[in-house]
């Protein structure tokens, strides 16, 4: 089994070679270099505990302003991508229920992702693909500040599924890999 430390690594590589190297999300950058990124491994096999753990980041970032983001790794547990469909489901109502509609947004990433109506092969998919079923707490009032200063950001969805279909799937399957196998 890898440790915490080992995941925590192969995610950073995977958001500077992928994320940030290719733009796709263009606002990663600054809480990267910045070092405002809490990386939280979920090694559990209960979805009680996930569910309490999403809950428990959001009090963090609550209390935690020098925290800008959070992503919950969980390396163990829904490998089937609708298993993480239905429990991205439950982690979002769960932040509705705690009043944290529109203070904090899930962002979605899965190694098997798939937009609706695609084909599993599809390139624009990975945008989405990382190495390990995760979910991305993001604070609402930093992405709405980030988004006024960033033109035309209704483009950024068009524009990473072009550029993803340039690099072609064989290209981001390998930048994929790469954060997975690398030696740290």
């Amino acid at each position: 089994m890898m440790s915490s430390d080992h995941i925590i690594k192969q995610t950073k590589h995977w958001i500077s070679s992928f994320i940030i190297n290719y733009t796709i999300c263009p606002f990663a950058r600054t809480p990267f270099t910045h070092d405002t990124i809490y990386y939280a491994v979920v090694d559990s096999s209960s979805i009680e505990e996930c569910l309490y753990t999403v809950f428990s980041e959001c009090e963090r970032l609550d209390n935690t302003r020098d925290i800008e983001t959070t992503f919950l790794i969980y390396p163990n547990l829904f490998q089937d991508f609708n298993d993480y469909l239905d429990f991205l489901i439950l982690a979002e109502n769960l932040l509705n229920i705690h009043n944290y509609d529109g203070i904090y947004q899930l962002a979605s990433f899965h190694p098997m992702y798939r937009f609706d109506n695609e084909d599993e092969i599809e390139a624009a998919s990975y945008t989405n693909r990382s190495p390990y079923p995760m979910l991305h707490l993001i604070r609402e009032a930093s992405i709405s500040k980030a988004l006024a200063s960033f033109p035309h950001p209704e483009q950024i969805p068009q524009n990473n599924i072009a550029l993803t279909k340039k690099l072609g799937t064989n290209k981001l399957q390998t930048i994929l890999n790469t954060a997975l196998n690398k030696p740290f």
